[in-house]
C-alpha cells in the first residue's frame, strides 16, 4: 500500500472515530434535554398554574384569544400549558422523548405563526421576534430525530422490560 493510501486511510479512520462518538453524542443530548426541559417546564407551569409571576390559564386564555387569535382561548391555553409542562418533563427525564420533542416543535411553530412572525426574526418593537422560536424548534428537532440518548429513563425502562420479558 502506498504512503498516500495509508495516510488517506488513517485520515478516514480519524474522521469516523470523531463522528461516531456515542458518549459525546449522549452527553450533548442530555445538555439539550435539560435546557429544553428548563424552558418548557417554566413556561408550561406558568400557563397552567400561574407560577413564576405568570398569569395562569385565565390570563393566557385572554392572550390566545386577543393576540394570537386562537379561539377558544381557554382550550389553546390549556393545550399549550400541557404540551409545554408535560413535554418539558418528558424531554428532561427522557421518557417518550421523540414524541415530546415533536409536540414541542408543533407548539413553537404555532407560537411563531400566530404571535412572533409579524415582528420579524429580531424585533425592537413591542413583543419579540421569532428567533427564540427557531432556536427551540431546532433543539426539539434534535430530540425528535435522535431520541433521548443513553442517559434517559427510556433506556432504563427498556432494559427493565427486556429483563422482565425474558423471565420464565
Amino acid at each position: 500500500m502506498s504512503d498516500l493510501a495509508v495516510r488517506a486511510r488513517h485520515a478516514t479512520e480519524q474522521i469516523q472515530s470523531t463522528t461516531e462518538a456515542p458518549l459525546a453524542r449522549d452527553i450533548a443530548l442530555l445538555i439539550v434535554r435539560v435546557g429544553l426541559a428548563w424552558i418548557f417546564i417554566y413556561h408550561g407551569a406558568g400557563t397552567l398554574f400561574g407560577t413564576f409571576g405568570q398569569s395562569g390559564i385565565h390570563g393566557h386564555a385572554i392572550f390566545f384569544a386577543n393576540v394570537a387569535h386562537l379561539h377558544p382561548g381557554t382550550f389553546f391555553a390549556v393545550m399549550s400549558g400541557i404540551i409545554e409542562f408535560f413535554g418539558g418533563i418528558a424531554v428532561g427525564l427522557g421518557v417518550l422523548g421523540r414524541l415530546a420533542g415533536a409536540a414541542l416543535v408543533g407548539d413553537m411553530v404555532v407560537a411563531m405563526i400566530t404571535v412572533t412572525w409579524h415582528n420579524g426574526i429580531i424585533s425592537n418593537a413591542t413583543g419579540s421576534g421569532y428567533e427564540l422560536n427557531v432556536a427551540l424548534i431546532a433543539l426539539a428537532l434534535v430530540i425528535a430525530i435522535l431520541g433521548t440518548g443513553r442517559f434517559s429513563l427510556d433506556v432504563v425502562l427498556r432494559s427493565w422490560l427486556e429483563k422482565w420479558r425474558d423471565q420464565p
